[in-house]
């Protein structure tokens, strides 16, 4: 980790929601994506990330990651920086200080029927769970190229992607492991074409279809979980346990599927390395991940 400068001219206020009421200082809730807003693209975490969070919390405030990621997909280092709990999935599981609040998973009837219908398309995949992201057979081959494409889209170097395996990509990668199970929050599988996205959403309509490593028909893989489940409604729920006020919410992300939570907290921050969408409807626009762009949101907003 490099030395951390401070900076905060470059962040940007943005004509968003109503002007937040109230300069003191209060016990705010703050909800974290991690790919992207803790992480940077190339999987590192920037000290200055892990200081703006330890001193948040050592200010009283409650720090929460809210991913896309399941809990077997949280490596240590992650977790070392130290968090109140962790929304995954997406929306689909909450936990807090332990004590999980909400699991949504999918039947276990629906996964057999979908691990089925995968297999006799050939197409590889894995299933995630809060125990582990279980591979399908041929899986490891079949995203070598895949996974690669999607990183070096991300900004990494050629170099450190010339010999990455799936399992370094994704943590919590299991080879040979049961298929057929109930403890399943999402699956994800490698597309050999957009039609197979399409496919997947009229085979199972009781799921929610989705891509991911691309736009539209430039996807690398497509994904069903479980239907209407969003990071906004899963803040909502945890909200509800903790008999807190959403007033005193902030949410930081960079991706589309991260702007459900940023309308929904009180102020949305928008990290420099995103896209356009969640950029233009962001209270604040922040300087990149790898610029330090989480502690100096964290200091505009008086956090730290």
């Amino acid at each position: 980790m490099g030395e951390f400068v401070k900076n905060e001219e470059s962040i940007q206020q943005m004509p968003g929601k109503k002007e937040k009421e109230g300069s003191i200082m209060t016990r705010k809730i703050i909800f974290l994506d991690v790919d992207g807003t803790i992480i940077d693209y190339d999987n590192h975490i920037p000290e200055s990330a892990v200081i703006a969070i330890r001193k948040a919390r050592e200010k009283g405030h409650l720090v929460y990651v809210c991913t896309g990621r399941s809990k077997a997909e949280m490596p240590p280092e992650i977790w070392d920086i130290g968090f109140d709990g962790m929304i995954g999935g997406n929306g689909s599981y909450v936990e807090h200080k332990g004590q999980v609040i909400l699991h949504q998973l999918i039947p276990r009837d629906v996964a057999k029927r979908l691990v089925d219908w995968l297999q006799e398309r050939g197409l590889e995949f894995y299933l995630e769970s809060n125990n582990g992201l279980f591979a399908s057979r041929g899986f490891r081959e079949a995203a070598r190229p895949v996974l690669r494409t999607y990183i070096l889209g991300k900004g990494a170097n050629p170099e450190e992607v010339v010999n990455m395996e799936a399992e370094e990509a994704l943590h919590g990668l299991v080879y040979g492991g049961e298929l057929y199970r109930d403890d399943l929050n999402k699956v994800s599988f490698i597309l050999k074409s957009y039609q197979d996205h399409l496919d997947s959403k009229a085979a199972f309509p009781e799921l929610k279809a989705g891509t991911w490593g691309g736009k539209g028909e430039h996807a690398l893989f497509g994904d069903l979980g479980v239907k209407d489940i969003t990071k906004a409604h899963a803040i909502e729920v945890l909200l509800k346990h903790l008999h807190a006020d959403k007033a005193d919410t902030l949410a930081f992300g960079d991706a589309k599927v991260d702007i459900p939570m940023l309308n929904y907290c009180q102020v949305g921050v928008a990290m420099g390395n995103g896209g356009a969408e969640i950029k233009a409807m962001a209270d604040l626009v922040t300087d990149p991940v790898s610029q330090d762009g989480l502690y100096k949101a964290f200091e505009k907003l008086e956090l730290i």
